[in-house]
């Protein structure tokens, strides 16, 4: 599976009709939108919380120099380092030189959606490095050579029947006649494979949830203890993340937990709730500590009509929510981050050459900005990215064709109420009894999902004159 988000539509098309992923997605309201509803409603004032939240996020991008400057500073106090990486080759390459450095050849990694972004995994293993993720969901689709389908669950799109049969097919060591019928069984395989992984990995690599200037800390969260089992047991520990990351301190970071995973898993807290500050001067701790501050397209955005799309807590609420994910799945967008988030970042960080499509896969009701903790004007957001789309005349043509003629009836009021009252007719004496128009020369794409009622009246401006 080689992610192209140009390929959007076709993409989209084939999950459409993929009835096994349909019932995968159909698990999204049991498992995220429900749990969130119940949190928000066990907190009280969660609206005040999004408030804060977004204040927080919006003070940390207003002052994302100096507050990174001190976390660099901070990091190095405590014998850390820090490097900065203005794109993906960039931030690879450091990644490889620290390995090199400490003659690591197997790596543990924890979940990152930054080093999917910058297809660490791949990089690593052309150059002889192994890494192995230990996160579950991100061990099952590695083991399957998929991308994650989703931000917080990255084997979403599978059942346990797809996992066991990932396992029989890899874990050839163990006994072919062992029963993987139970989740719980699938787990405890996972869990021997990867204690093999711990104890023999050369270096660690986490991404951060959030960065703290003023400690000097990343913070991760995580439900496995993998997290932890990964920056610990090695010698030598890298964060790898982008640099929107950064607050500034660890009480912003105790507001913006309560928000984050209660937003995505429903949870008041997660198991665990890791700081990393750095080297450990004991035995139990690495030994070298590194994090690579990743910009990749995100300074650019700054300060523009996108810019607060930079706010993300990578909870993925909006796409648990959003109608456009609940059918197609993640795998369609053919890039790291899928749906409303997706869709306001992507032509940022790719270029919308290549994401032009993820702006447009909404149908603006809204739920994605409604539900985001950090209060993301999400749909203002794509129909920015849809406007420069127009302006660069890189939208279809029949749309551009459909929109003009539409603005020029609009701009003459007499064409417009006879278009309107043809229109009107029309559709009626196509529809016949049916009440419904189910196809039309135009239109096609937009017919394929859905059909149309037939108007059965007069138009809004002949009631408006008559009332």
């Amino acid at each position: 599976m080689i992610p192209d988000p140009a390929a959007f539509p076709q993409a989209a098309h084939a999950a459409l009709g993929d009835p096994r992923l349909k019932v995968a997605l159909g698990r999204l309201k049991t498992h995220f939108v429900h749990k969130r509803a119940d949190a928000f409603e066990r907190y009280g004032d969660f609206e005040g919380l999004r408030d804060a939240g977004a204040a927080i996020r919006d003070y940390a991008l207003s002052n994302l120099d100096t507050l990174l400057e001190t976390f660099e500073r901070n990091v190095t106090a405590r014998g850390g380092h820090v490097h900065w990486a203005r794109d993906a080759s960039e931030a690879r390459q450091i990644v490889l030189d620290i390995l090199r450095t400490a003659k690591a050849k197997t790596v543990t990694k924890g979940k990152s959606m930054v080093t999917e972004e910058i297809g660490l995994n791949a990089f690593l293993e052309k150059n002889g490095v192994r890494p192995v993720e230990t996160d579950l969901g991100e061990y099952i689709i590695q083991l399957r050579h998929e991308p994650p389908s989703h931000i917080i669950a990255p084997a979403f799109h599978l059942n346990k029947e797809d996992v066991a049969q990932t396992f029989r097919t890899a874990h050839t060591d163990l006994s072919p006649e062992r029963a993987l019928d139970e989740r719980s069984a699938l787990v405890a395989e996972a869990r021997v494979m990867l204690r093999r992984q711990f104890e023999a990995a050369d270096a660690g690599i986490t991404g951060a949830n959030f960065l703290t200037a003023e400690e000097g800390s990343a913070v991760i969260v995580t439900n496995e203890g993998n997290g932890d089992l990964t920056r610990l047991l090695p010698r030598t520990h890298i964060v790898v993340t982008g640099l929107e990351k950064i607050v500034a301190d660890m009480d912003d970071v105790a507001v913006l937990l309560r928000l984050l995973t209660r937003s995505a898993t429903g949870q008041d807290i997660t198991s665990y709730v890791s700081v990393m500050s750095g080297p450990g001067d004991r035995d139990d701790g690495p030994k070298d500590f590194h994090v690579v501050l990743l910009d990749n397209g995100r300074t650019a955005l700054l300060g523009s009509e996108t810019g607060e799309v930079l706010r993300c807590i990578r909870c993925a609420a909006c796409l648990n929510h959003c109608p456009i994910y609940n059918s197609i799945g993640g795998h369609a967008y053919g890039a790291t981050y899928p749906g409303p988030i997706g869709a306001a970042l992507n032509p940022g960080l790719l270029g919308l050459a290549k994401a032009q499509h993820h702006p447009n896969a909404s149908t603006f009701c809204g739920r994605c900005a409604e539900v985001c903790p950090v209060k993301i004007p999400l749909p203002s957001i794509m129909r920015y990215w849809r406007q420069k789309e127009f302006d660069a005349h890189m939208a279809p043509k029949a749309m551009v064709f459909g929109l003009s003629a539409w603005a020029f009836a609009a701009r003459h009021p007499a064409l417009y109420r006879w278009l309107a009252r043809v229109l009107a007719r029309g559709l009626r004496l196509i529809a016949g009894r049916k009440r419904f128009v189910r196809s039309l020369p135009v239109m096609r794409g937009w017919f394929v999902a859905r059909d149309f009622p037939a108007p059965q009246g007069k138009t809004f401006q002949e009631l408006w004159r008559e009332r």
